[in-house]
């Protein structure tokens, strides 16, 4: 058992790494061959796919098992990656980016069922922080080469550096985790998952906590790039900088928050989380000097609040089901890819109408108020 919790830390590191170096330049590379006020449809689309994909999760499960379904999807990763890197048809690298988009989630909720497995009967806090601690370093290391990698070979050499990654967590699916034994997965209908989120408040609750914080994610993935290359004239090193300072909270907050939640339970964190990240946010419109300092300050300040709310809900769900309930874990794993249909769509109509880019920024703050809101009725469980 120990054993395999190391595994599964090193492919969740391993697996982070591309994922960290992708994101913040998805948005910039789609810029080529779409304008970026519709980059938004390429999100929704590949979003609408995954969602779907991931009601089927449980057939899949049932059919591979779980160790195989994720050495395929990693392998579609590497390729799509590989893909990616060559980037010259604009067809065929939209493509690869909704297939990478898609078969990322599914490793998500893959991993997610490796860490339940451990875990169970365990501190699950405690666990759920570790796993989160090292995926988010990955992330933090990520950001720290991403602008070196960009400025000498552009965006298709992140593509590239990434499939390594991708290719070494497929080696390690393929002669590691062989004893991992599948739980019965049990197949809900749609329906049936939907009744259970609405009788259960506290799931329904935590459920729309988790994705307004995937919101949150999105919306700065997508257009904190884009407002700081091209409205502030940053460097892509220079945001490489800010991005690697901004991430660091996640690194710092996830193992120690995941324990108190075990002692304290999840509600006093989770509204703290909201009022640091929502004023934080609202503070950026305001910000008119491109000062490297002063943006990662100020990122890094939403960040610990997002940090927050991401270990808290984490915990808090895992505490209410159990690893075979894969209809209930997919839906809550719909969060992320439905927060990229409904961010983006939200932010279209924003975009055309709205006098500057930076009242976005307004917008994403009232979202995170509502998280508050939401949290203040949430029923704490130790």
């Amino acid at each position: 058992m120990r054993n395999n919790r190391t595994i599964v830390y090193v492919i969740g590191f391993l697996f982070s790494i591309p994922i960290a170096l992708t994101s913040y330049i998805n948005s910039s590379f789609l810029e080529n061959y779409i304008s970026e006020y519709y980059i938004g449809i390429i999100y929704a689309f590949a979003s609408i796919i995954t969602i779907w994909g991931l009601f089927k999760m449980p057939k899949i499960l049932t059919r591979l098992g779980n160790r195989l379904a994720a050495l395929v999807f990693s392998l579609v990763i590497f390729a799509s990656l590989i893909i990616l890197s060559i980037g010259k048809n604009g067809a065929l690298a939209i493509s690869a980016f909704i297939l990478y988009f898609v078969a990322s989630n599914f490793i998500l909720a893959s991993l997610d069922i490796f860490v339940e497995d451990f875990s169970k009967n365990s501190a699950i806090g405690k666990f759920r922080g570790i796993y989160l601690m090292i995926l988010n370093s990955a992330w933090v290391i990520a950001q720290i080469i991403s602008g070196s990698i960009i400025a000498k070979s552009s965006f298709q050499g992140i593509y590239l550096f990434s499939a390594i990654f991708m290719f070494l967590v497929s080696f390690i699916f393929i002669f590691y985790l062989r004893e991992f034994k599948d739980p019965q997965y049990i197949k809900v209908p749609i329906l049936k998952t939907l009744k259970v989120f609405i009788k259960n408040k506290n799931i329904s609750k935590i459920y729309l906590i988790n994705f307004l914080l995937k919101f949150f994610f999105v919306w700065m993935v997508i257009y904190t790039p884009i407002y700081l290359h091209e409205y502030l004239k940053f460097g892509w090193e220079q945001i490489g900088i800010i991005f690697t300072i901004m991430l660091i909270p996640f690194v710092l907050v996830d193992f120690p928050l995941g324990k108190l939640s075990d002692k304290i339970g999840e509600k006093k964190v989770l509204i703290y989380g909201f009022l640091i990240s929502a004023f934080s946010v609202l503070i950026i419109p305001f910000i008119k000097k491109p000062e490297v300092i002063l943006w990662a300050a100020v990122l890094f300040t939403t960040r610990i609040g997002a940090a927050s709310i991401e270990i808290m809900s984490e915990s808090y769900f895992f505490k209410e089901i159990k690893e075979e309930n894969i209809g209930t874990l997919s839906f809550f794993r719909n969060t992320y890819p439905l927060a990229y249909i409904i961010a983006p769509l939200t932010a279209i109509p924003i975009l055309l109408f709205v006098p500057s880019f930076k009242y976005i920024f307004f917008v994403l703050g009232a979202v995170m108020l509502l998280g508050l809101l939401i949290t203040l009725r949430l029923k704490d469980i130790k």
